[in-house]
């Protein structure tokens, strides 16, 4: 098997990466921003059935704002400490609201989850809204004060 080059994600210090908002990658005019939610390798993970119930929430809250055509994809990382969002044409500062307003949708939410009856879902019955409040309060404190200035991943000493 021939050597394959890491992908961009596998380059971040993740011993020194903190929950946050960052931009993954610049691919054109699509922006990947790391919705990061937990540190990583600590053994607190957000569970399915959270991460699930956020994604069902939010995704739904973002396609249907005044930019939801440019909302490309909005899903968890296999890591469970967070998201990525895929955007196109968004201002980093449209963009970081945009994610501010989101889990604000997600910690305020009441009611039937979008999208999560058996005909709807492939897993209807892996949702945990109360989880899923308690987990988007929490990160938007962590949150509240982000602006385009934070974006860029922590460096690492040897860097």
């Amino acid at each position: 098997m021939k050597e394959m080059k890491l992908i961009p994600g596998f380059e971040v210090d993740h011993e020194i990466l903190k929950p946050g908002i960052y931009i993954a990658r610049i691919d054109g005019d699509i922006t990947t921003y790391d919705i990061r939610m937990k540190v990583p390798n600590m053994g607190d993970y957000l569970t399915n059935s959270a991460i699930h119930t956020i994604e069902h929430i939010f995704a739904t809250y973002v396609r249907n704002t005044e930019f939801g055509d440019n909302i490309i994809y909005f899903g968890p990382s296999g890591s469970r400490t967070g998201f990525n969002l895929l955007t196109r044409r968004l201002t980093d500062n449209y963009s970081i609201q945009l994610i501010k307003d989101g889990f604000q949708y997600v910690a305020d939410f009441w009611g039937r989850i979008p999208g999560a009856s058996r005909k709807e879902c492939g897993n209807s019955i892996e949702h945990n809204l109360p989880t899923a409040k308690e987990e988007a309060k929490k990160y938007l404190e962590i949150i509240r004060d982000w602006t385009k200035e934070d974006l860029a991943y922590p460096k690492s000493e040897e860097e």
